[in-house]
């Protein structure tokens, strides 16, 4: 089950969502809009290796945008910090974003119980689009939770995107064991 504007309006006057900073202008029928923050990053080497700690380079978005290109992944954030203690929450496109061609995530739309931080986006592009910080760039999505959750995710000990970051987190896949 999705949450209605009014039931999100319900959980963050609960403190069950967080949402820095918020605006109630970019809360929809059953959503809620962030926005790219002004940071990007990009992977230093072009071939990268799952067991390997793959380095990026971060750069800022200049106020006259940046054109990002295809075949290159860009690692963005939203400026938005969230929280979210008793709903899953996922990360959308919004539909404007994919008429320009922008995918904002490659698999990694799904967060989890006890998420507590800014989103990086995977962020790739089918022709070359300028893109600007602060632009609405996707939509939060929260579902009801069926059952008690054991572990929220920023308790784990083993959570990999627990640090509190304003900018892009490159993969973590090295830290797990295979």
């Amino acid at each position: 089950m999705i949450l209605s504007d009014k039931r999100i309006l319900e959980e963050i006057e609960a403190g069950n969502i967080v949402i820095e900073p918020y605006d109630r202008k970019c809360l929809g029928t059953n959503s809620y809009d962030v926005h790219l923050g002004k940071y990007l990053a990009t992977y230093k080497n072009r071939v990268l290796d799952a067991r390997e700690h793959n380095e990026v380079l971060h750069l800022e978005i200049p106020k006259e945008g940046i054109v990002l290109e295809p075949g290159t992944l860009y690692l963005g954030v939203t400026v938005e910090y969230t929280e979210t203690y008793k709903h899953v929450p996922f990360l959308e496109g919004k539909s404007s974003i994919g008429r320009l061609g922008i995918d904002i995530h490659a698999t990694a739309g799904k967060g989890d119980v006890g998420f507590c931080n800014t989103w990086t986006l995977e962020i790739s592009v089918t022709q070359a689009v300028r893109v600007y910080a602060g632009m609405p760039i996707g939509q939060l999505i929260y579902f009801a939770v069926d059952g008690e959750i054991e572990t929220p995710y920023n308790t784990k000990g083993n959570a990999k995107y627990n640090r509190k970051t304003t900018k892009p987190v490159e993969s973590m896949m090295w830290k797990n064991d295979f």
